[in-house]
């Protein structure tokens, strides 16, 4: 039986606003095993963007239990939610967050430093990841000194370094065009052959079919969880 890595219990998440109380999640109960490849939909309002908050430990339930590979980070401070964040969650953002000032190899290894590797051993293990992404030949350049979809797979390779227990892509390819987003997500089909959980949060039904399963939210609630039987299919990512 495949190992639970995620699983929430009734998280509800609410926010005050003046008098009122805002109900954006409503009794959210799910679970993913480990190795799976999710995407988790909805409209605007929907709070698949709170959800996503409270998935990446960026955010803490009103109530209810979430289980992170056996951890219950609904109860931990802010200490524990970061370490839990540095060395669980990967996360991929839509705008790819990286400093614009430190080449692609030092921003793969920022995860590294706050996990408190040694100087060689964080360089030797971010190359390794760069290498996987394709980028071997542009480690040393700055982030403007790339294009939209180099930069992603730096932001990717970041994601990967610390061999997180999932991967949370944020709308991964918004800054992309069609080409460019087919490229990375191929990327992504590869590194989940590889065994690795992916949950990719989109708007986008094209980009919602790669994933093996398919949540949808409607009002702070699941409208349906399905399996993805037209599962884009990939014979090899041009790495």
């Amino acid at each position: 039986m495949s190992q639970e890595v995620i699983k929430l219990e009734n998280i509800v998440r609410n926010f005050k606003m003046g008098s009122e109380i805002i109900r954006v999640l409503k009794s959210i109960s799910l679970s993913v095993k480990k190795g799976e490849y999710v995407a988790l939909m909805g409209p605007s309002g929907s709070g698949k963007s709170t959800l996503m908050n409270v998935l990446g430990c960026l955010d803490t339930p009103t109530s209810g239990r979430y289980i992170l590979n056996g951890n219950d980070v609904s109860i931990m401070d802010d200490n524990q939610l970061a370490e839990i964040r540095n060395n669980e969650i990967g996360f991929i953002f839509q705008t790819f967050n990286l400093l614009p000032r430190a080449s692609a190899l030092d921003n793969v290894i920022l995860p590294l430093i706050y996990s408190g590797m040694g100087k060689q051993e964080r360089a030797e293990k971010a190359k390794i990841v760069i290498e996987q992404v394709g980028l071997t030949n542009r480690m040393t350049h700055k982030p403007n000194e790339l294009s939209g979809g180099q930069r992603q797979r730096v932001a990717i390779a970041r994601a990967l370094v610390n061999n997180p227990s999932i991967l949370l892509a944020d709308e991964p390819t918004g800054n992309l065009d069609t080409v460019t987003s087919e490229e990375i997500m191929g990327l992504l089909h590869q590194i989940h052959l590889l065994g690795n959980t992916i949950i990719i949060v989109t708007h986008e039904e094209d980009i919602a079919l790669h994933a093996h399963r398919i949540i949808r939210l409607r009002d702070g609630e699941i409208e349906s969880d399905v399996l993805n039987k037209n599962v884009r299919i990939y014979q090899k990512a041009e790495l």
